[in-house]
């Protein structure tokens, strides 16, 4: 197993004699920074252990007989957790994060489309997340007027943008100490919803109140995670090899994710509320609901920061990410204060169509070309590379009139379209002189 190190000359042939930010936003990992499976899975579950993903599982428990919603969890945990896996591999193959990888399968200039995508759709989430905080907050302790909610908006939005500046040690640490705490409390109402109906038993006997095709259910379950999980491999880069951020991925995103899922379903069926903030408020607990809430986002939000300014870094060929987190976080910021956390449903499904597939290029060309090992990125010359954009555009369209109309699992659907196709259309026998292999098998 051999590590690529940070040596000056990697990026595009520019020449740096230091390198300036510790999470190396544009050059691979190297091996003095990398972490155990054990620091990669609690980041990676801090991730996924995500408030909005338990009204998901309400809205699909409350469709399907109990037995039935948990094989239909299973199913969409399993391809979500597959995909996902395969991004997260590549990040420690690689040492790279997404963006900076899709200079390989984009060109040079191409990954800055990657970088505008993934880091732009990073953005609006920060900011639905924050607008969530401040919504929530007023609406638990009883505040009129927009002026307090938006000074929650700034104050909270300003943490988890220190966290995301001070790096992988920071969402780390904040993983470590808030998700515990959260899976316990989550654990505790899950359990008193199961006193409530008399156990799983009880759970087993309910009968639907709501419809849900299967294809729509599974969609469900991994759109939860198919948009960020493909920015995964922005931490597995940092495992140590590629089993450990395989496993990373089953834990955050098939254990974290499905638990959640899980969670959301039986609170559901048992008091007819999956949203554990709502719940505890309404049982009079408003300290232990705000603290799920902030607890929950301040991780989630720190991730997404650390993703937009990682893509911002990429885009603009910078060896520092902090720039681009604080403007990021601004913007941000802004749209959580003029409400678009309102219209967090549409905004999720469209994450759920356009970045899979982006997902399944890199995965499409990496079989293709470079599993043998990929050359150093100052030895790159393609600035654009349509063999990239095409399958995109594909598995775009196909996710996109897939979800339109209910066929299938439209982001399972986009990424087999994107990989298949990028797979098909790289040339063969690409050189691999001089290649930098990451990780181990």
């Amino acid at each position: 197993m051999s590590f690529p190190t940070a040596t000056p000359s990697t990026i595009d042939g520019a020449v740096d004699d230091a390198v300036i930010d510790p999470d190396f936003p544009l050059t691979p990992v190297p091996a003095s920074h990398r972490r155990s499976f054990w620091s990669i899975a609690i980041v990676l579950l801090g991730f996924t252990v995500f408030a909005p993903t338990l009204m998901a599982g309400a809205t699909i428990g409350a469709a399907f007989p109990f037995a039935e919603f948990l094989v239909v969890l299973a199913v969409g945990s399993l391809v979500l957790g597959a995909y996902v896996a395969a991004i997260g591999y590549l990040g420690a193959r690689t040492g790279l994060t997404t963006v900076v990888m899709s200079r390989y399968a984009f060109g040079t200039q191409g990954s800055k489309f990657a970088s505008i995508l993934l880091g732009g759709t990073q953005v609006g989430w920060y900011g639905v997340a924050v607008g969530s905080i401040g919504a929530m907050t007023a609406q638990a302790l009883g505040w009129e007027g927009p002026i307090a909610p938006a000074l929650v908006m700034i104050a909270v939005s300003a943490l988890m943008m220190l966290t995301a500046l001070y790096g992988y040690e920071g969402m780390f640490w904040v993983s470590a100490i808030s998700t515990p705490l959260i899976l316990i409390l989550a654990f505790w109402l899950t359990g008193e919803g199961l006193a409530e109906v008399g156990g799983i038993s009880g759970l087993l006997q309910i009968r639907p109140t709501a419809t849900m095709t299967w294809a729509a259910a599974v969609t469900t379950v991994v759109g939860t995670f198919a948009s960020a999980g493909s920015q995964a491999a922005n931490w597995t880069r940092f495992a140590r090899t590629g089993r450990h951020a395989v496993a990373a991925c089953v834990v955050g995103f098939v254990i974290g994710n499905g638990l959640m899922i899980f969670f959301g379903a039986v609170a559901a069926l048992a008091f007819g509320e999956g949203d554990f903030t709502t719940l505890l408020v309404q049982m009079g607990m408003i300290g232990w609901g705000l603290f799920f809430l902030f607890g929950n986002l301040w991780k989630s939000n720190a991730d997404a920061a650390y993703a937009f300014g990682v893509a911002g870094a990429e885009l603009a060929n910078a060896r520092t990410k902090g720039p681009f987190v604080i403007g990021g976080a601004v913007i941000g910021t802004i749209l959580a204060i003029t409400g678009v956390h309102e219209h967090i449903v549409g905004y999720l499904s469209l994450l759920g169509v356009l970045i899979p597939p982006l997902g399944g290029v890199l995965i499409g060309d990496w079989i293709a070309r470079w599993r043998a090992g990929q050359p150093p990125l100052a030895s790159l010359t393609e600035r654009w590379r349509w063999q990239a954009f095409v399958p995109y555009a594909a598995g775009a369209l196909v996710a996109w009139v897939s979800n339109a109309n209910g066929w299938g699992v439209a982001p399972l659907q986009g990424i087999l379209v994107a990989l298949v196709l990028a797979w098909a259309l790289a040339p063969r026998g690409a050189a691999r002189r001089g290649t930098d292999r990451a990780g181990g098998r």
